[in-house]
């Protein structure tokens, strides 16, 4: 190669440096970016799924619930820290420590500025009732009912059901409850429905219901006078299964 040719070479070399010009498909990689993969998914995660495990179903609750799935306890309930206006329909007031505590649906809510916040019952409350869906777990020989990530446990002396710690260990037996009075009736998912699905919707035409009727079947009486109690529980069960219909569910 002689000189002139090396200088030419050389020359072009240059100018190619001072216009900018890049090496051959540094563009084609810039998709390639750590942590961004094709279609926009941040973290590698399918479908963009952020670690739910089995049972929490993370992505499936609506906006504002949670799902409990520990012992197959298979129910939605408001997610702690949701905050709402007032209490829903039909709730039950239970003081612990001056504190008015306001139950509903398996959830408790206390004030919380100028609305209510979902929050968990402190150890020690006593309540005269339990939740209307609770899973029984047995340890040490004592039966704990557990709902909404909370054990409770009947105690004579203090007159009704106390909020406890979480037991240790794992329980020697669990059992489901039975459905609670009232909701005589059977739902069948015409559309495959998923027993999630089920429970969300349950859940909902329930809280649906309450708030028509103003008869909750998980409080004693149904909340409402004994003289509309047969009428009301009547009201109650047409609502809750015209709204399951409309879910896609057959009611018998």
């Amino acid at each position: 190669m002689n000189t002139l040719t090396t200088r030419s070479m050389c020359i072009l070399g240059l100018a190619a440096l001072l216009l900018g010009f890049a090496p051959v498909g540094a563009d084609a990689q810039h998709s390639g970016q750590p942590g961004v993969q094709p279609g926009g998914q941040h973290g590698g995660q399918p479908g963009g799924q952020h670690g739910g495990q089995p049972g929490g179903q993370h992505g499936s609750a609506p906006p504002g619930f949670r799902w409990d799935g520990r012992y197959n306890h298979n129910q939605y309930y408001p997610a702690p820290g949701h905050v709402v206006p007032a209490p829903p329909p039909g709730f039950r007031t239970v003081p612990h420590g001056g504190v008015p505590y306001y139950y509903h649906g398996g959830a408790w809510y206390r004030p919380y500025g100028y609305g209510y916040s979902v929050v968990p019952p402190p150890v020690g409350l006593v309540a005269t009732f339990l939740p209307a869906y609770y899973t029984t777990v047995w340890f040490g020989g004592m039966p704990y009912y557990y709902a909404n990530d909370v054990y409770y446990t009947y105690r004579q002396a203090a007159g009704g059901y106390v909020v406890v710690d979480p037991p240790a260990g794992v329980p020697e037996r669990v059992e489901t409850a039975p459905p609670p009075a009232g909701a005589d009736f059977f739902m069948y998912p015409r559309n495959g429905q998923s027993a999630q699905q089920q429970a969300r919707d349950r859940y909902e035409c329930h809280s649906w219901a309450v708030s028509q009727t103003g008869f909750d079947p998980t409080v004693a009486q149904g909340g409402v006078a004994a003289s509309q109690n047969a009428i009301k529980r009547q009201d109650y069960l047409r609502a809750i299964a015209a709204c399951l219909e409309g879910h896609g569910y057959t009611v018998k």
